[in-house]
């Protein structure tokens, strides 16, 4: 799912760092004032972990590429604005030093894994595990839930973000100066590579870890 340099226009990507630049500085306050001592190793184990998991990416047609991100289960146990924090560490490194994502497109990386991934995930997993317990059955599925449709959310707009550029961005003669695939091709193959396969990753790795967590220490799941 990183987009990479080339693939969206520099006004695309000033506009989604502009965009995340107030939700970073809020992210910054918010996680300062509500993160408990105890989870503070979790926070650093977290980023690790999701920088662990998203370096193992498929490439897939369309300029992008598919992976597991751990960004709803990151929010489960320390919040969708840690969860932000997290992400946000993990692809800035993977851009700065492995080129897994372009510096340009940061911005909109993070807006759709650090921003609209976690929150779909984290608010889907609160409305099904209502009332539960959190040593419930209903919670590690409520989770897996969360994990499954915010990937997929972020996937939608990643396929968005490279399907209009063929739209905004192209010559006299209609050839796309960015990314050359339409909403027609950008949409299916995002939105079917999450759906089969890798929203089930994202979705069972959750579902595993909530579980064991159940069991082992459930104050740890909010």
């Amino acid at each position: 799912m990183h987009i990479p340099d080339g693939y969206l226009s520099p006004q695309t990507g000033g506009f989604f760092y502009l965009f995340m630049m107030p939700l970073w500085f809020a992210a910054s306050k918010i996680v300062g004032k509500t993160l408990k001592a105890r989870q503070v190793p979790y926070l650093a184990f977290s980023a690790s972990f999701v920088f662990i998991i998203m370096m193992f990416n498929v490439p897939m047609p369309g300029g992008s590429t598919g992976h597991a991100v751990g960004g709803t289960l990151v929010a489960v146990l320390l919040g969708p604005w840690a969860a932000m924090i997290v992400i946000t560490i993990a692809l800035v490194i993977q851009a700065l030093l492995f080129g897994d994502g372009g510096i340009t497109a940061v911005g909109a990386n993070c807006f759709n894994m650090a921003f609209i991934l976690p929150f779909t995930g984290y608010y889907i997993y609160r409305l099904i595990s209502l009332k539960s317990s959190r040593g419930s059955l209903r919670r590690a599925l409520a989770a897996a839930a969360g994990a499954y449709f915010g990937i997929l959310a972020a996937a939608l707009f990643t396929g968005i973000e490279f399907g209009i550029q063929p739209i905004l961005y192209h010559t006299a003669d209609g050839k796309s100066l960015y990314c050359p695939y339409g909403l027609n091709v950008a949409l299916p193959v995002m939105l079917l590579e999450h759906l089969l396969l890798f929203g089930w990753i994202e979705a069972i790795v959750t579902f595993l870890v909530i579980r064991y967590l159940q069991k082992e220490d459930p104050s740890l799941i909010l």
